[in-house]
């Protein structure tokens, strides 16, 4: 039951644990329950134990106006069915209404609520005491994002979440990923939404099973020393009749006005920022989250619709703000707020957003007028990428300054690499058929993206099936084409993204100084004419220096020459052109010695050969090593 204190937070928009306090509570007797509908004149508890008899069960309003209707229930136990019967003021509205706070639902297409608990025994005290570590922002985070019901079927059917964790997790150590991004868990009634569509805030999805098989899949992660990030949407959510859309007859959660409260693009509606209860039932389904369900960190969807007014809308379609223009200031306060509870709460967490725009700060402390994010993710250098590589290798000099552009606002922002779902869908095509040429060189092309994501600056992600080039679009429905990733051509991406992932974890310079100048220096950004890229990559410390070499055109450069700052080897540790990956096995003998010939302004040179369609990473060895 809420305390004086508890209605004191809530109404003031911080309170961050309302999870603990209303929707359905077992206790010794039955259940105490409790839901906000204001704007009701009756509330009634229907469910299994009452033969869903609306007028059994009444639930009471609080007398302190915070409309909450609250009260004590027998005969309730866990896995009981159970929905709210609203009754609006004016007697014009009836709904049954799923509890915004339930833990459980019915396997869909059923809506109901389940009563449930979340008593769990964890196994993951090493991973917790220790995620800090793994989590922070000079670690090495290699991200696999996965849509459960569609990576691994068993017998083409949904697999559970126990089952997935095992298949999971093997395959995430077997590829070197650092953490595992699971597009929405949390209920939804729409399976082709993806989980966009999210109707439970406070609860995983029934489709794979029951919240303890969840958190038995969280578990089995973290004891395998796998991450688990969470995708969430507090943009928007869906006008199903049993969710929260005119929730006690009137727009509570939304907006009423359709210029702030319908989204254009998806056709649900939009939360209403500016309204505290709002916030604060927003911040506690973020929170529970970490809390209940020890998930590693949550990337936040749509922030770029949340931050604009005017997001897919066309002048006279939306309300400027109090100061005439288009940013929704209420949301902005949202996510400050949001960002600065988490990081008090659980500061070896981490929040991500995907902001595509160029609003400034998004991953700055709100102290200095951020919006409190630790990461976001890079949505310019995915598209300008992507955009590039689909680019015949004849006019690729043309368009260079998409590859190089990416570097003036590189440390602008604590960025991620994604190269996500989005990308595969919707008629755009899988990432091996955005690639020009007959098929050695798609592969070639995958294979050399893949190098240069690896290297440049920034945390990665990449979506499942990427990582062994599907060549089908991703579709929900189905699994992915396992079958494919046996194949030559395929095998070998497969081959190299597992090495690329062990070169990065064991490479601090691959990661230390992500987020800072430092740890990056040009070489040649300039060569358009034969499409060749070459950098540096430097730990924080004293240890070894990389340098990178991409050739993006299918004719291999021999002599071509790169000044480094230091003599002595440097040793060849990545070609993405090795005969072990599907490529021509051109390369430099295993490593380059320096010569005492400057170059491009360095006291040193290397001749190098850099393959047709390649990525080369090489790594400046002791003076006394030889090739």
């Amino acid at each position: 039951m809420m305390s004086d204190h508890d209605i004191h937070f809530f109404r003031e928009g911080t309170h961050t644990r309302l999870y603990d306090k209303l929707g359905c509570q077992l206790n010794e007797e039955g259940a105490s329950f409790g839901v906000w509908a204001p704007n009701a004149d009756a509330v009634s508890v229907i469910g299994d134990w009452n033969g869903w008899n609306p007028r059994a069960q009444l639930l009471q309003p609080r007398p302190d106006g915070s409309g909450i209707w609250q009260g004590n229930i027998a005969g309730v136990a866990r896995g009981h069915a159970y929905k709210y019967r609203i009754v609006s003021r004016n007697g014009s509205f009836v709904a049954d209404k799923s509890d915004p706070f339930a833990f459980h639902a019915e396997l869909a297409p059923a809506t109901g609520s389940r009563v449930w608990t979340l008593d769990y025994d964890w196994g993951d005290a090493h991973w917790m005491a220790g995620r800090a570590t793994k989590n922070a922002l000079d670690a090495p985070m290699s991200v696999y994002e996965v849509h459960l019901g569609s990576w691994r079927r068993k017998d083409g059917h949904v697999a559970g979440y126990r089952e997935l964790a095992h298949w999971l997790a093997d395959y995430v150590v077997e590829m070197g990923f650092t953490h595992v991004e699971l597009m929405p868990v949390t209920e939804h009634p729409f399976y082709g939404s993806w989980g966009y569509q999210t109707t439970g805030y406070f609860a995983p999805t029934s489709r794979y099973g029951t919240p303890q098989d969840f958190m038995y899949f969280v578990d089995h992660l973290h004891q395998r020393g796998i991450g688990v990030l969470l995708d969430w949407v507090p943009s928007h959510f869906p006008t199903d009749a049993h969710g929260l859309a005119l929730f006690d007859g009137t727009h509570l959660y939304e907006h009423a006005d359709p210029r702030q409260g319908f989204h254009p693009e998806w056709s649900s509606a939009i939360f209403n920022y500016g309204r505290n209860e709002v916030r604060s039932f927003l911040a506690s389904s973020g929170l529970f989250w970490l809390d209940k369900y020890h998930v590693d960190g949550l990337r936040v969807d749509a922030v770029a619709s949340m931050l604009y007014l005017d997001y897919a809308r066309k002048q006279g379609e939306w309300i400027p703000n109090r100061d005439g223009g288009r940013e929704n200031l209420e949301a902005v306060e949202f996510l400050r707020r949001l960002n600065e509870a988490t990081y008090r709460d659980y500061p070896d967490t981490v929040t991500i957003a995907e902001e595509s725009t160029a609003w400034p700060m998004v991953s700055r402390p709100t102290s200095m007028g951020g919006l409190g994010f630790g990461m976001k993710w890079n949505m310019g250098w995915m598209h300008d990428t992507l955009e590039y590589m689909k680019e015949d290798p004849i006019h690729r000099r043309y368009h260079h300054h998409r590859l190089t552009f990416s570097l003036v606002y590189a440390f602008n922002e604590n960025f991620i690499l994604p190269l996500s779902h989005d990308e595969v869908v919707h008629g755009k095509g899988s990432l091996i058929g955005k690639m020009p040429g007959d098929e050695w060189q798609q592969f070639a092309n995958l294979r050399a993206l893949y190098g240069l994501m690896c290297a440049h600056p920034g945390k990665k992600l990449l979506f499942m099936g990427g990582e062994f080039g599907q060549r089908r679009e991703w579709t929900h429905e189905g699994e992915l084409e396992w079958w494919v990733a046996e194949l030559p051509g395929h095998s070998g991406v497969r081959r190299f993204v597992a090495d690329l992932n062990r070169l990065y974890r064991a490479e601090p310079a691959l990661y230390q100084l992500d987020f800072s100048p430092g740890g990056f220096e040009w070489i040649e950004s300039n060569d358009a004419l034969r499409s060749v890229i070459v950098f540096l990559r430097r730990p924080r410390d004293d240890g070894a220096v990389l340098l990178v070499a991409c050739n993006l055109t299918p004719v291999p450069r021999t002599n071509y020459v790169v000044g480094v700052p230091y003599g002595g080897l440097w040793r060849e540790v990545l070609n993405s052109d090795a005969t072990l990956y599907g490529g021509g096995g051109w390369g430099n003998l295993g490593g380059v010695q320096a010569a005492p010939v400057p170059a491009g302004g360095k006291p040193w040179s290397l001749n190098l050969t850099l393959p047709a369609l390649s990525t080369l990473v090489l790594r400046h060895a002791d003076n006394d090593e030889e090739v």
